[in-house]
């Protein structure tokens, strides 16, 4: 078997990033009651790839692509220390290769663009009860932060 190797991800890989964000929403709908139902789509994928303000980053083994992740740059609010933040999303791992710190991988390729960017605060959004993406995002050193509240009236 080969290496894990991660990358930057090109139009080339348009139809499997489409279905790995497919992937993502038939995992996350059982925490949100909130989404439409299918088909529904949380990203341009195609404009993420183009956006020079984002780095859409994939994991691949043989030529395969296992994983992928994004870092864009958003401003922050005016009231906080830092400027700017580095914002992750569309993190996904096929599910044979779960457990092997593949999303680990693809997030410290993203960190490494992120400082050349000049970048200190990274974030990310996750729902509370996902209990596997907490521990993930915990064990790469992610903190809890802010606790986002809804309500059905």
């Amino acid at each position: 078997m080969k290496k894990i190797e991660i990358r930057a991800a090109e139009l080339k890989d348009l139809e499997t990033l489409k279905s790995f964000e497919q992937g993502i929403i038939y995992a996350e709908r059982p925490f949100d009651e909130t989404l439409k139902p299918d088909p529904i789509s949380y990203y341009s994928i195609e404009d993420l790839l183009k956006d020079p303000k984002t780095l859409v980053a994939v994991a691949t083994l043989n030529n395969t692509l296992i994983g992928s992740a994004y870092a864009t740059v958003k401003e922050a609010k005016k009231h906080l220390k830092h400027n700017t933040y580095a914002y992750l999303g569309f993190m996904y791992v096929d599910p044979q290769y779960r457990g092997k710190g593949i999303n680990k991988k693809i997030i410290d390729f993203l960190f490494i663009w992120i400082k050349k960017q000049h970048i200190t605060e990274v974030r990310l959004d996750v729902y509370s009860k996902n209990t596997a993406a907490l521990q993930a995002y915990e064990k790469a050193g992610f903190k809890k932060h802010l606790v986002n509240m809804r309500m059905k009236i």
